[in-house]
């Protein structure tokens, strides 16, 4: 019994410590996916899609995967309109406007944000009035149906001028890093059939930021599905039209694939490598640079020779081609 009352007050104490120091992070640490609304629940028709290029700054959206018009795609549910629609990829920029800007805590455990006191852009894991609310699901209709157990999703790719991570609060705001773009791509997490979460989606520098995403899975008739997209973030005072100008290229025939393989072109012949090029290189340089020196010498001797005017000292250097140093 009383080791069950030291461990909860060292528990307080650490709810404690993180209610002073992070009052942007703290509303997050009772957060779980079942808090979360159900996307969709004020109707059961299923969204179109929509089109048109759009920027999403406040409210709700979840990034999944769908079938639409029977192809497995990832899109953007954006329910901010009324009645909610899917989205591509491409038409939306997700702001993220300085209302989301906080100060890394000074908790050890959140040191992967920076080091304390520096200020990062944060889209929390609970909602949050003018912050944007990103979550992801496996909640469309065909998708909760037909889908095996889960969705796998992989960050597979990650442009920006800072550093992104994605992480969850788990018990006593203790943070669960589900993506970092520092480290080794590419990463992944599993999406459980007909499930709804939130995380903190975390950008350290402004700018616009492109995050390759992929999901995949395998329905109950044995087929695999995959597709690949583009998310495009835009951090801090920035106009967001400046992440549409960076056209991501994940609309393209080999994004998504209802076959097991990822439909990508074989890769290009590698050029020879510099240093292997010099190398064979460098002995015929040096053997024309020798012939040409050789032949320069007799020219020269054979005009001594045969001239009945001054005399001439030949070069005592005779410049020949060198082998050139690696240029990279």
């Amino acid at each position: 019994m009383n080791t069950r009352w030291a461990r909860g007050s060292a528990g307080a104490a650490c709810v404690a410590l993180l209610l002073a120091l992070t009052p942007v992070l703290t509303p997050a640490m009772s957060a779980t996916a079942a808090e979360s609304p159900a996307p969709g629940a004020e109707s059961d028709a299923v969204p179109e899609t929509g089109t048109g290029r759009t920027v999403i700054g406040d409210g709700h959206i979840d990034i999944g995967a769908r079938f639409d018009h029977g192809v497995w795609t990832v899109q953007i549910r954006d329910d901010t309109t009324r009645p909610a629609i899917w989205r591509n990829t491409t038409d939306v920029v997700l702001r993220v406007g300085d209302t989301a800007k906080t100060d890394v805590p000074e908790s050890k455990e959140f040191g992967f944000l920076g080091n304390p006191g520096e200020q990062v852009w944060l889209l929390p894991q609970v909602q949050r009035n003018g912050v944007l609310w990103p979550g992801w699901n496996s909640q469309e209709p065909e998708v909760a149906s037909t889908v095996d157990r889960e969705v796998n999703w992989q960050l597979t790719g990650v442009e920006g001028p800072g550093d992104f991570v994605l992480f969850l609060n788990g018990s006593f705001g203790t943070p669960k890093i589900l993506f970092d773009g520092r480290k080794k791509l590419p990463q992944e997490t599993g999406i459980e059939v007909n499930s709804h979460v939130h995380g903190n989606w975390a950008f350290t520098e402004p700018g616009t930021y492109l995050l390759d995403v992929r999901m995949a899975a395998r329905t109950k008739d044995g087929k695999s599905h995959t597709s690949t997209r583009t998310l495009q973030f835009s951090v801090g005072p920035q106009d967001p039209g400046r992440a549409f100008a960076a056209k991501p290229a994940d609309e393209g025939p080999d994004a998504a694939s209802d076959t097991p393989g990822e439909g990508r072109p074989e890769d290009q012949p590698e050029p020879p490598k510099s240093s292997d090029t010099d190398e064979s290189i460098a002995p015929l340089w040096w053997g024309v640079g020798a012939a040409l020196a050789v032949a320069t010498a007799g020219a020269v001797l054979v005009w001594r020779r045969g001239s009945s005017g001054r005399r001439r000292t030949p070069s005592s250097r005779v410049n020949g081609p060198r082998p050139e140093g690696d240029q990279r």
